[in-house]
């Protein structure tokens, strides 16, 4: 099919530096999430292929939302923000409710519907992103007065992050307040503005993280993991040993160790861990560089993009994508705080795999209209 002359193309079709690396990611992910959870998916359940089964069927769905979001013009979201910021908010308040609410590892992140469990967090930051930018984009002709560009949006972080900490779940909030300041920098906001909750932080941070034991546990273990490698730095020191015998090429595909009952969460938040266990250097860099190539066009789109709108959203997007990766990567390798984040694409667990291919959708769809424009 033709028009003006031009082949027609499909917005998924037409953005292979996303389209390819996510595919492969994913497809890497089913992989290594029944290789990481077999031996804990017989002993919880029976049988191997409880978790990969899942994550296939989140992998299928996943890509099918993607493609069907790529072809929907991203602009209306723009009208949309308040009502899709109102229902994270629901869905976030729904997670305290008797019998709504899944207790798991000592938090309320799940929400029980029927037929499926849904993380509310995981919506609330595609919700305040897609907020951000319809707010930042229409009150740009006043973005450097402090009470419109933005006390506003802190006040609107502040509030799902409330909701949030009830959880109790800190990682997701200072990744949402992360994605704030740099969509409000990008923005325009004044830089004076933006630092000046500095003096805040550290009796936030008193509060959040020395006054809750199993937090500053955590930070001890982080500072020195082999102090106490059988209790605090239990998962650390494991996870480093993972990477550590893997060597260059690793111990081939199967063949790890700590997934075996040694390391905890082999198959989510530590699932790059066994990948280098298994895959070795080689195999880690090639997945860095696949986030890398994925996080460059993501710049690229929002530089390029036919709105500015368009140009936060985008921004927001891949600034997400950014720091879970980052701290992903970081937490595994002992170089930040053991925090609970799952590896975009990789990890198991289907309400992020579904919300951050939800997101490339959107990139997908951002990068569609700014060729619509240029031709």
């Amino acid at each position: 099919m033709t028009q003006n002359g031009k082949i027609k193309t499909y917005p998924f079709l037409s953005e292979p530096a996303i389209l390819f690396p996510v595919i492969i990611l994913a497809g890497l992910g089913i992989i290594m999430v029944h290789s990481a959870s077999a031996s804990i998916s017989i002993s919880e359940h029976g049988t191997a292929l409880y978790y990969v089964k899942k994550q296939f069927l989140f992998c299928a769905m996943g890509i099918l939302i993607m493609f069907a979001v790529s072809f929907i013009p991203y602009k209306i979201l723009n009208p949309s923000a308040y009502i899709i910021l109102l229902l994270a908010a629901f869905f976030l308040v729904a997670v305290q409710i008797p019998g709504l609410g899944i207790k798991a590892g000592g938090s309320y992140r799940w929400l029980r519907l029927p037929g499926f469990t849904f993380q509310p967090s995981e919506f609330a930051k595609l919700a305040l992103i897609i907020f951000l930018a319809y707010s930042l984009n229409k009150k740009q002709d006043m973005i450097s007065h402090f009470l419109v560009g933005f006390f506003p949006h802190v006040v609107i972080l502040g509030l799902l992050a409330i909701l949030i900490l009830i959880q109790p779940d800190l990682g997701t909030v200072v990744i949402m307040g992360a994605i704030s300041w740099l969509m409000m920098f990008v923005a325009g906001v004044k830089l004076i503005h933006l630092l000046c909750p500095a003096p805040l932080i550290i009796p936030i941070a008193y509060f959040l993280v020395y006054k809750v034991e199993y937090r500053w546990k955590r930070i001890f273990a982080f500072l020195n993991p082999w102090d106490d490698p059988l209790n605090t730095g239990y998962q650390i020191t494991h996870s480093l040993k993972a990477f550590g015998s893997g060597g260059l090429f690793g111990k081939g595909m199967g063949m790890g160790i700590q997934k075996l009952h040694y390391l905890p969460e082999p198959h989510t938040d530590f699932i790059l861990s066994i990948i280098g266990e298994e895959l070795g250097l080689v195999g880690v860099l090639g997945i860095l560089v696949l986030y890398g190539i994925i996080i460059l066009k993501g710049i690229r789109i929002a530089k390029e993009a036919d709105t500015l709108f368009g140009t936060f959203l985008a921004t927001g997007i891949t600034a997400s994508l950014t720091l879970h990766v980052t701290i992903n990567a970081g937490v595994t390798m002992g170089l930040l705080p053991t925090k609970g984040l799952t590896l975009p694409f990789l990890s198991y667990g289907g309400t992020s795999l579904i919300m951050n291919m939800a997101s490339l959708g959107i990139l997908m769809s951002i990068a569609a209209n700014s060729r619509k424009l240029e031709s």
